[in-house]
């Protein structure tokens, strides 16, 4: 992307946490010459509840600023909030509305720091972009493929959420923090900067929801009011009034407003006759599921025959056992070799060869 001739030049995406931050300081340290960038993708102003998990707020990017300063590099903010209402917001809007449970935090890597920001750093002659995800990059010399890898860490490992990654993307990206075995590192290494963000915490909302109300921000939104339908049991039978598709998701147990006399959980939601289906707890487990739109990062074609991998059908969920078979239409079947609880649409499932993203696509059914 850029010029040989002079120092590498690396985009760093600065969310204004310590770990981008840290992340930033580490590219100058390896003689980078390095330009922090934040960007503007959603008001967290706009929002009335409690910012103090939310991230895109004023001072996140006063902190991305003030950590610029101190490592004597200039400082940018994109505007990309068009883009992000587009992409990562209507997205998660109009999965909520088929039924589906998406996670924006993957369409968020996805089109906009790895799509957007990459195609904004071609532009404008860097070699490199940069962020502070828990994850590593390697080239494999025998396939000729960049791989993408768990982070050291692995109470914090990011590779779930970038399995869409294109090989020039991953070709142009590095995550300094990938090697990192602990936050506690992270933390002090932005302390011997003297960094203001050094004892921050972390942003753990999905930041256009910080108060976690899915539903309510739908409904402010698009304008509309989601019709009540029925609750149903799996033989047909109606057990009461649901408030709106949108309020539900598979595995759920609180909210449901249903005195059924023993524990209940959504096991489904049918757009078509607005119903929620609750079940007991042994009508969550399935050992199959089909993903669509699947990205492979570890060959350059769908395996020809069923491979075995290590899946994982949610960000929290835990690795399992399965076999994954690519059909002609690109869809991919993971049969598990133990049922698995709450497989949702609308989630990603993400498989792993021991340490190494095989490759990952969007839950379907």
């Amino acid at each position: 992307m850029g010029n040989n001739m002079e120092k590498p030049r690396a985009l760093i995406a600065m969310s204004g946490g310590v770990d981008s931050s840290a992340a930033a300081a580490l590219m100058c340290s390896r003689g980078y010459e390095c330009v922090g960038v934040t960007m503007k993708l959603y008001d967290a102003e706009q929002t009335d509840s409690s910012r103090l998990k939310a991230c895109c707020t004023l001072e996140d990017a006063e902190d991305a600023r003030s950590v610029a300063y101190r490592l004597g590099i200039q400082y940018y903010v994109f505007n990309f909030k068009e883009d992000f209402r587009e992409q990562v917001i209507g997205r998660f809007v109009d999965a909520y509305e088929r039924g589906e449970t998406p996670n924006p935090c993957i369409d968020c890597n996805r089109y906009m720091k790895f799509e957007k920001l990459y195609q904004r750093a071609r532009v404008l002659g860097y070699d490199t972009i940069v962020t502070g995800h828990y994850a590593r990059i390697a080239y494999d010399e025998t396939s000729g493929r960049w791989l993408l890898k768990k982070g050291r860490n692995a109470a914090k490992d990011q590779s779930y959420v970038l399995y869409a990654m294109t090989q020039e993307e991953l070709a142009h990206t590095q995550f300094p923090l990938g090697e990192f075995e602990s936050k506690d590192e992270v933390r002090k290494l932005a302390a011997s900067y003297g960094f203001i963000n050094a004892e921050k915490h972390d942003s753990q909302d999905i930041c256009f929801v910080p108060d976690g109300d899915y539903a309510a921000f739908i409904e402010r939104y698009t304008g509309k009011q989601y019709p009540h339908g029925n609750f149903i049991d799996e033989s047909g039978r109606v057990l009461g009034e649901h408030q709106g598709l949108i309020r539900y998701t598979i595995g759920q147990r609180r909210g449901l407003g249903i005195a059924a006399g023993k524990p209940v959980y959504v096991c489904r939601k049918s757009v078509a006759d607005n119903t929620v289906t609750l079940s007991d707890s042994a009508s969550l487990f399935s050992t199959r599921l089909t993903a669509r739109d699947f990205n492979w990062i570890a060959f350059a074609q769908p395996p020809e025959h069923p491979i075995r991998v290590a899946a994982k059908p949610r960000y929290r969920a835990k690795e399992a056992p399965a076999t994954a078979e690519a059909h002609p239409d690109g869809t991919v079947t993971i049969t598990f070799d133990q049922p698995q609880r709450a497989i949702t649409t609308g989630q990603a499932v993400v498989l792993y060869d021991g340490d190494t993203v095989i490759g990952g696509g969007t839950i379907c059914q």
